[in-house]
């Protein structure tokens, strides 16, 4: 007769740690809580771009830049030992809103590095005709941040509406 905590039992522990090892190793890296994606489907890269600073743009916002983020992996890929970037097209679009922003620094003057706010659009070479919108979510913490975080996702939601009309 074994004991409860016999060689069965070691056997299974063992196997069991190393099963869960093996998964945590094997799994996608993923983006981190605090970034948000949406993958716009039936649309092409210039047009998801364009119905972004429309979206901006139809809430009475003023894009501040609009960064060529993917020009400037390209251009220091070797550089670094790169063989190149990891896109096909990325672009980061950054704009804010006055209102918004006197009512985060208001609450708290930190939440200054909320702003400006901004939406990446990218594509990449695994899945060129996947158009992806990513946005970091300030969060809920304040009331402002909760706007700002409502006014990104309307951004967004209505940016993939409008691309995938251009088609």
């Amino acid at each position: 007769m074994l004991a409860p905590f016999g060689a069965p039992f070691f056997l299974r522990s063992a196997f069991s740690l190393l099963i869960g090892l093996a998964c945590c190793l094997g799994s996608p890296v993923v983006a981190a809580d605090d970034v948000a994606t949406k993958v716009v489907a039936g649309s092409d890269f210039s047009a998801t771009r364009e119905a972004l600073v429309e979206a901006i743009e139809a809430e009475g916002l003023v894009v501040s830049a609009v960064i060529p983020f993917n020009q400037m992996l390209a251009r220091t890929a070797g550089d670094l030992a790169k063989s190149a970037s990891p896109f096909v097209g990325a672009e980061i679009v950054q704009f804010c809103s006055s209102q918004l922003a006197w009512q985060l620094l208001e609450e708290d003057v930190s939440q200054i590095a909320l702003c400006p706010l901004s939406i990446a659009v990218y594509t990449t070479p695994g899945e060129p005709a996947a158009v992806v919108l990513a946005w970091r979510m300030p969060g809920q913490g304040s009331a402002g941040r909760g706007r700002a975080e409502k006014l990104l996702r309307k951004i967004v939601d209505r940016a993939a509406e409008l691309a995938r009309l251009r088609w």
